[in-house]
This record gives structure tokens, sequence and C-alpha cells, in this order.
């Protein structure tokens, strides 16, 4: 892991000039420009809330300051990681598979594509997270706790970093995995309480302990540590944080493993 850490930072001009590439050609010959990475996020909570918080009627809790009750900045605090991971996965996938001419003509390592595409994507992420402090601070739901989540956002980009080596790769020897991943991450959404506070979830379902399950969704645990520190102003739990540091370095480590050990060749597949 060490070593792969090192390659990377030995790399890590290239990382930059591939992130940059990537974020300019993102919008490129658009109109509205950098303007769409506030107005999709946007479009995506608007129809969410309205779906779910004005139709389905589904309740938040109250906030941090004790009167606050407002499902869109709820449903915001989630879809900051949300958006990040899907993001990443899908991104990561699509940028291996784009970068095949690349790979071809100079050699460096293909695990460089996918970190140039996370920290790209990490922009989106740190924009969001700061128009949800600037919103939160005007509505009077603000405190120290805000400055605990960059530590969140760090440990969930291993997680998704890991995770998007391993979907890349295959996804490079197998293109059906783009289709099911994309069935995947529509499942994994509505299995991730996003939309949905955790305690609708009844405790059990014919015997089957629903609530308990789903709270082991490592997604599930990012999302509720983002609600705690935006929207409940709380510091997560310590048990909170172990479980999400396992699940950040063990992922990160397991996807560049596979990475690694089944890389050697990705250049003919691409």
């Amino acid at each position: 892991m060490l070593d792969a850490v090192g390659t990377m930072w030995g790399y890590r001009g290239l990382i930059g000039n591939l992130a940059q590439r990537e974020l300019k050609a993102k919008y490129k010959k658009s109109v509205l420009g950098w303007v769409w990475s506030l107005i999709n996020p946007a479009a995506t909570l608007l129809i969410y809330a309205v779906v779910f918080g004005l139709f389905l009627r589904i309740q938040p809790p109250i906030a941090g300051n004790g009167h606050l009750k407002n499902f869109a900045l709820y449903l915001f605090a989630a879809l900051i990681l949300w958006n990040y991971f899907n993001g990443v996965i899908a991104g990561g996938m699509a940028s291996l598979l784009g970068a095949g001419p690349l790979i071809k003509k100079v050699y460096f390592p293909a695990e460089c594509i996918i970190v140039a595409n996370t920290v790209a994507t990490l922009l989106q992420a740190c924009v969001e997270s700061l128009v949800m402090t600037a919103i939160m601070i005007v509505v009077g739901n603000a405190s120290l706790t805000f400055l605990l989540f960059p530590f969140v956002l760090i440990m969930f980009v291993m997680f998704c970093l890991g995770v998007a080596l391993i979907a890349s790769l295959v996804n490079a020897y197998f293109r059906d995995v783009n289709y099911i991943v994309s069935i995947g991450m529509n499942l994994f959404f509505y299995a991730t309480p996003i939309v949905y506070p955790l305690r609708i979830i009844p405790k059990e379902i014919h015997g089957i302990p629903a609530r308990t399950i789903i709270s082991l969704n490592p997604l599930a645990a990012f999302v509720q540590a983002s609600r705690d520190i935006f929207y409940g102003l709380k510091v997560p739990s310590f048990a909170a944080w172990a479980y999400l540091l396992v699940w950040a370095v063990v992922m990160l480590a397991l996807g560049w493993a596979v990475f690694i050990r089944f890389a050697r060749d990705v250049a003919e597949e691409l």
C-alpha cells in the first residue's frame, strides 16, 4: 500500500494534468459552463424534495438548532456524498476506457486515470459542501461541527477510490459491467437512507433485521455522519468514526490490490 502511495506521488504531476483535462472537457462548448455544477445537483435536490418531501410527506427530524425541520436540507446533506460516489464510479469506468489510446502510446500506471477522475470529481463535492455550509449559516443552523466534514470527506474519497478501481478494472475486461453497475447504483441508492430516514425502516421484516442490515451499509454510515455534522450539529460517535475509517482503509487497500494484480494487461483490453 505504501509503495502504491509512493508511486502515485511520483506521478502527481501527471495526475494533476489529467484531472485538469477532465475538468476542462466536462463542460466544453457549454454556454453556462461551470454553472451546471450548481444547476445539476440543485435540480436533483428539487426533484427528490418535491417527490419525497411534498408528495410522500417524509418527515425529517428536527435539526440541531432545535426548531428547523426542512426535508430539502436534510436530503442535501446526504446527496453531497451520493453525488460524489456516483460521479467517481461512473466517471472512473468511463475515464479508464477513454484513456486507452493514451495508455498504449505512453507508459504510466493505469490507476493514475482513476485517481485523476477521483480528484476532479472532488471539486464538485467541495462546491456542494460549501453551498450547504452557507445555507445552514443563513438559516441559523450552524456550528463548529462543520469543521469535521473534511475528515469525513477524506475517508469517503478513500472508500470511493477503492470501489472505482475495482469497477473500472472489471469493466475494462467485461463491458457488461457498465450496465450492471448502472442498475446496481439505482438499487444501492434506495437501499441507502438518503431520501428517507433510517427510522422509517421496520426493525424486522418477516424475521429479517432490515434496519440493522441497512445500517451496516457503509454508504449509510457516511451519509449519517454528514447529516450529523451539517443537519444535526452533532459530533459522530467514536464508534462511527472507527467504522468509517475501517471501511475507508479496507476498501482502498482491497481496490488497489485487485487493480495492481490484474491491471498488467489492461491496455490491451482498452
